[in-house]
């Protein structure tokens, strides 16, 4: 496939590293050389340095013949610009742009009515606060994903001594919870990924990704660890889009106080939100964060522009007595130097919005893919379709399709008359066209392999 992102940030540039290791012509523009060349240097791709939207800059980089656009700089209109040219000039089939402002996302009839012709729009800022807002939902969770429009979980969390199952045969998990099926997906010990099978021992301290519907994963979460109370205090430092959009999301449910530094956006904040508290200060002053009783804070939520002050201020108010911290960090590098110590989660938009792009650039009728372990796994929901002779699938049961090395199904989604009916992957389950497939991928190498498996052909005697 001929993919052209144009941006070479954080964001295009590892979009432009997953892509390439797969096989496509990728072609990155960007007015930064410099960003450029050490791209091009590190991957097999083609850059061109100019304006994004500049229709000359595109012929160069050969958008006459493109498959996609990926728009993804930092500027919503040259992106939204970018996809109007592609569209007009090169009837580019299929146009992704990155647009950020609340004002354009509110207004759907500008992309509907084809005025901007863009076919999938990516916001950051709503693909974090979804995130961050599951963790919140699952108390003690890692990680939570999203799969079936969530009707299914993938949820990771560390094993902690004293858990039922830790030190157990993954085999016995049945017979501690005989009433909720479950499938543990993954197993990380100390960064290393194991692939389960029965006889897997849990140990204290793996990181356990497991699958099941969502209304089981309370009761899953308790084998592995003691279960944490819901939270119920919320503290936001920052009230950027991203603090702005997750409080309105959780002031209908929990205490909510945001803590921005800048005055008129305080006044702002107050003006657009119902029931949470708007302060102003900044997040590193300790007698603020005395004051404001973050002793008393279930989760003190770091997500200002800085990577500095958000990693500060997270350890302060851990220090200070708050329960648990989550901070959001843009620097891929420092997100596994500052998990597990007193910042617990730490939250990477990049790695958000790559699953979300993955989505419409993988082959195949593929609904949901989430970038797992800093890209090398990868969680994919992809719909079976054939029969029985056009299908490597579809007709066969689990324990007879011949899965990419690393690949685990988790769970299957069947939509009958009644309605979406959740199936935990089990040897005998047998696959239906239509299904959705929840693939937990341990290897993305294997990603090709995975997609050829899911192809309809005209038979495959």
């Amino acid at each position: 496939m001929k993919i052209i992102i144009l941006g070479a940030g954080q964001v295009g540039g590892n979009l432009a590293e997953h892509l390439a290791s797969e096989s496509n012509d990728i072609t990155v523009v960007d007015t930064d050389e410099e960003r450029l060349r050490e791209l091009r240097d590190r991957l097999d791709i083609s850059v061109v340095t100019g304006e994004a939207s500049h229709p000359d800059v595109l012929i160069q980089a050969g958008m006459e013949d493109a498959d996609m656009l990926v728009a993804v700089t930092s500027d919503d209109e040259i992106n939204m610009v970018a996809c109007a040219v592609a569209e007009h000039l090169f009837h580019t089939p299929t146009k992704i742009a990155r647009v950020r402002a609340t004002a354009y996302l509110t207004q759907q009839k500008l992309f509907e009515s084809g005025a901007i012709p863009v076919d999938v729009l990516i916001s950051p800022e709503t693909l974090v606060s979804e995130y961050i807002y599951r963790l919140i939902e699952q108390p003690g969770a890692l990680q939570v994903l999203d799969f079936a429009e969530g009707q299914v979980q993938l949820v990771a969390v560390k094993a902690y001594h004293g858990g039922p199952l830790v030190g157990q045969e993954l085999r016995f998990l049945r017979e501690h919870m005989p009433s909720v099926d479950t499938r543990v997906a993954a197993i990380y010990r100390r960064n290393r990924a194991i692939v389960p099978t029965g006889a897997t021992v849990i140990e204290a301290d793996d990181e356990v990704f497991f699958i099941a519907a969502k209304a089981d994963i309370r009761a899953v979460m308790s084998e592995l660890r003691r279960l944490e109370l819901a939270y119920k205090r919320i503290t936001i430092a920052g009230g950027g889009n991203i603090g702005l959009r997750l409080a309105r999301m959780l002031e209908g449910r929990y205490n909510v106080r945001v803590i921005e530094y800048n005055k008129p956006r305080c006044i702002r904040l107050s003006e657009q939100l119902e029931r949470a508290i708007v302060i102003q200060g900044s997040a590193s002053d300790k007698n603020l964060l005395l004051e404001e009783h973050i002793e008393d804070t279930d989760v003190f939520l770091a997500l200002t522009n800085d990577d500095e002050a958000n990693i500060m201020s997270s350890m302060l108010a851990k220090r200070l007595g708050a329960r648990k911290v989550m901070t959001l960090i843009n620097n891929p590098a420092y997100v596994d130097v500052v998990q597990g110590g007193d910042i617990d989660i730490a939250i990477s938009p990049q790695t958000t919005t790559i699953g979300s792009l993955l989505t419409h650039v993988r082959r195949g009728d593929i609904v949901n893919v989430h970038s797992l372990r800093r890209g090398a796994a990868e969680a994919i929901e992809i719909v079976a379709h054939g029969d029985a002779k056009s299908s490597r699938v579809v007709g066969k049961a689990l324990e007879d399709i011949d899965l990419p090395e690393g690949a685990n199904i988790g769970a299957l989604v069947r939509h009958g008359p009644d309605g979406p009916e959740v199936i935990i992957a089990h040897d005998d389950v047998v696959v239906q066209s239509g299904d959705h497939v929840i693939v937990f991928l341990l290897q993305k190498k294997h990603i090709r392999d995975l997609e050829k498996l899911f192809q309809v052909g005209f038979s495959f005697f």
